[in-house]
C-alpha cells in the first residue's frame, strides 16, 4: 500500500470479536483516495453485521472518480441505512444493530479533502503540528466536550460517553432529515495529514499524545501502530481502528521577484487621477558603466578556494572527525528494542524543534533499554518528567549517545538506573538539571578527541554540579520549564 495512506483495525485487550471495519483505498489514482472508519454497535453479532455492510455499501458507490463527492457520500450512507434496516426486520437476532462510520474523499491534486459523518467515530486534521478536530461527535457527552461544557479528560472518564444520539440504521430519518448526516469541505494543502479513527482510540488516548505520535514516527504504518498500541497499553477498552490520510506532495516554494518601481508605480498614479502622464522630450542616454565587481567576484573565487584547501588539509590532519560515537564504550551486537524503546528514539529522531517534552501517558515508566539511543539532532532539550531509564538485563552498552552531527544535549528530570555507561558524548556539550544516577558505572563518559601527534596545552578540570538550579530560577527553553 502506498506510504500515503494506511489502516490498521486492532480488537483490543476486552473484547473478544472486532465490530470495528474500515475502508482505505486509491479511485482512478493514488491522488484520489476513499477512506472510511465504521464502528459497528448491536450486540456481539449484530455490530459487525451492520459494519459489514456498511464497508460494502460505501464501496459498491465509489468504483470511480465521483462527480459529486459530498453528495454520493450522503448516498452510500442512506443506501447503508435502508439495507441495515431491511435486514433488521427479517433477522430478530439482528433488531439492535447499527453503525456509525466517517468518509472521507481526499483529492490530493487539488489539495481538497471531503467528508461525511454521523455518530462518534472522528476526523482530525494534522497541520503544522497542531491536531485539529473536524468532526463533531453526535452524543451528549460529545455535544458537551465541543461545546467546551466538558473537558478531554472528563469526557473520556464519562459513564454516558459511549451513548449515541445518531447512527446509521437506527431509523429512516436519515433519508428525511438534511442535517442527519454532518458533511464538508476543507482544504488539504501539501503536508497534511487526516486521521480517521474510531472511539476505541479517543476514549483511551487523550489529543495530546494522539499529536505526539502522529508526529513521531517515519511512516504511516509506525505511526498507526503506534497509536493502537499506546490504546492498548492504557486498558483497550474496545475496538481500536486507525486510518491516516497525507498530501504527500511538496509545499510550493514562493521565489520573491523584485518589483519595479519606476514605470508601473507612475502609470498606476496616473490613471487614479485620471491625469496624463507626461512623456519626456529627450530621454537620457543610458550610461553603459564599465562592471567593477568582476574584480571582487575573482577575489572570492580565490579565497574560496583558499578555504576549501586548508578545510581538506585540517581534515585530514583530523581523520578521528567521523560520524561514530564513543569509542571508549561501544554497543555490544544490536538487539531487537521494545515498543516503548523504539518510540523513545523515535521522539528523539522527529522532534519537530528543539525541545522534546516526555509525555508520561505515554512513555511507561521504567523503559527498559536494550540498544543505545543516540541523539543525531544538532541540538536538543528534552524534558522528561521524572521518566526512568533502565538497563535490560545483561544489557552493558550506553543508554544516550550523541552522533558527530549532535552539538548540544539538555536533559530535565531524566532518570537513569543499572547502566555501565548512562550517557556517551564525544567533544560535544551536555548540561543536566535534576538528573538522577542510580547504580551507573559510569554515570557521564566524554571521550575527549587532540589532534594528532599536535603539542595540547589544555586543563581537564573536574565538574562541579550547579548550584541555585531550583525550578524557579531554571532557565527555560522554548517556554518550555
Amino acid at each position: 500500500m502506498d506510504k500515503h495512506f494506511f489502516g490498521l483495525t486492532d480488537t483490543g485487550k476486552s473484547r473478544d470479536n472486532n465490530e470495528d471495519s474500515f475502508i482505505v483505498k486509491p479511485l482512478t489514482s493514488d491522488q484520489l483516495i476513499l477512506a472510511a472508519v465504521i464502528d459497528g454497535v448491536g450486540g456481539y453479532h449484530g455490530g459487525e453485521v451492520a459494519a459489514g455492510i456498511a464497508t460494502e455499501q460505501i464501496s459498491m458507490q465509489f468504483s470511480d472518480r465521483p462527480a459529486d463527492p459530498i453528495s454520493q457520500m450522503i448516498m452510500a450512507f442512506r443506501n447503508t441505512n435502508e439495507v441495515i434496516i431491511a435486514k433488521k426486520q427479517t433477522e430478530t437476532d439482528l433488531s439492535e444493530m447499527a453503525c456509525v462510520a466517517t468518509m472521507v474523499i481526499a483529492d490530493i491534486e487539488h489539495n481538497q479533502f471531503y467528508y461525511a459523518h454521523v455518530g462518534d467515530t472522528r476526523l482530525y486534521l494534522l497541520r503544522d503540528g497542531s491536531l485539529i478536530k473536524i468532526s463533531k461527535d453526535h452524543s451528549f457527552v460529545g455535544f458537551l466536550e465541543d461545546s467546551g461544557r466538558l473537558d478531554e479528560a472528563a469526557a473520556m472518564q464519562h459513564p454516558k460517553r459511549n451513548e449515541i444520539n445518531k447512527a446509521i440504521g437506527f431509523s429512516d430519518q436519515i433519508a428525511a432529515d438534511e442535517s442527519y448526516i454532518e458533511t464538508g469541505q476543507s482544504p488539504f494543502l501539501p503536508g497534511d495529514l487526516l486521521l480517521l479513527c474510531s472511539d476505541g482510540l479517543t476514549d483511551m488516548v487523550n489529543r495530546q499524545d494522539i499529536t505526539t505520535l502522529l508526529l513521531q514516527g517515519d511512516t504511516l504504518a509506525k505511526k498507526a501502530g503506534n497509536l493502537i498500541a499506546l490504546a492498548n497499553e492504557n486498558g483497550g477498552r474496545d475496538n481500536i481502528t486507525v486510518v491516516l490520510l497525507q498530501n504527500n506532495k511538496a509545499p510550493q516554494k514562493v521565489m520573491p521577484t523584485r518589483p519595479d518601481f519606476t514605470q508601473q508605480p507612475q502609470a498606476a498614479a496616473g490613471a487614479e487621477n485620471n491625469e496624463a502622464i507626461p512623456t519626456p522630450e529627450s530621454p537620457a542616454p543610458a550610461i553603459h558603466a564599465t562592471p567593477k565587481r568582476n574584480y571582487w567576484f575573482t577575489a572570492l573565487v580565490i579565497l574560496c578556494l583558499i578555504l576549501l584547501g586548508t578545510t581538506v588539509f585540517l581534515y585530514l590532519q583530523n581523520p578521528h572527525t567521523t560520524d561514530t560515537v564513543s569509542t571508549l564504550n561501544p554497543s555490544p551486537k544490536q538487539k531487537v528494542r521494545n515498543s516503548q524503546e523504539q518510540l523513545l528514539q523515535d521522539a528523539f529522531d522527529h522532534a519537530l524543534w528543539d525541545t522534546l517534552v516526555l509525555s508520561d501517558s505515554i512513555f511507561k515508566s521504567p523503559v527498559l533499554i536494550s540498544d543505545t539511543l543516540s541523539l543525531r539532532k544538532d541540538t536538543l532539550y528534552v524534558i522528561a518528567k521524572g521518566i526512568v531509564l533502565q538497563a535490560d538485563s545483561g544489557y552493558k552498552g550506553a543508554a544516550i549517545t550523541m552522533r558527530a552531527q549532535s552539538r548540544l544535549l539538555k536533559l530535565d528530570s531524566l532518570q537513569f538506573k543499572g547502566f555501565a555507561t548512562a550517557i556517551a558524548i564525544s567533544d560535544q556539550a551536555l548540561l543536566l538539571k535534576n538528573v538522577t544516577f542510580t547504580n551507573c558505572l559510569i554515570p557521564v563518559q566524554n571521550s575527549i578527541h587532540f589532534p594528532d601527534r599536535k603539542p595540547v596545552n589544555a586543563a581537564l578540570m573536574k565538574i562541579d554540579p550547579l548550584k541555585g538550579n531550583t525550578p524557579k530560577t531554571a532557565d527555560s527553553k522554548n517556554g518550555a520549564e
